[in-house]
């Protein structure tokens, strides 16, 4: 369980045609938090962005292939965000990993069902 109170964010930056194991990388890395036991996993998708290559990944329609910008972020305890940057160390080969410290301030779910509920 997560509890409020100082965390660690882990993001991975990869493009969304990166695959690992014949799955869609970000699933995999996904599975990866999930496996570790980890509170939650997001992915996000951008609409244009470059990295180390400088080469530009937009949503444009005159591109057949973009390959747009995905994040993977994962928030938990420090202990596990360490020992989860490791597997996500071995699973990304072109990409960007970075932890930052945070401050959670409510993680709730499944017991109320959400606003309103």
């Amino acid at each position: 369980m997560l509890n409020e109170g100082p965390a660690k964010k882990l993001s991975a930056y990869i493009g969304e045609n990166d695959h690992y194991d014949g799955k869609p990388l970000y699933s995999a890395l996904v599975a990866a938090a999930r496996t570790a036991g980890c509170a939650g996993a997001t992915v996000l998708r951008g609409i244009e962005g470059f990295g180390a290559t400088s080469r530009i990944h937009t949503e444009h329609m005159l591109r057949f292939s973009s390959d747009l910008p995905v994040v993977v972020q994962v928030i938990d305890a420090d202990y596990r965000i360490t020992a989860l940057t490791e597997v996500f160390r071995a699973m990304v080969g072109d990409g960007l990993i970075t932890i930052e410290d945070i401050v959670v301030v409510q993680y709730q779910g499944g017991a109320t069902g959400g606003p309103g509920k």
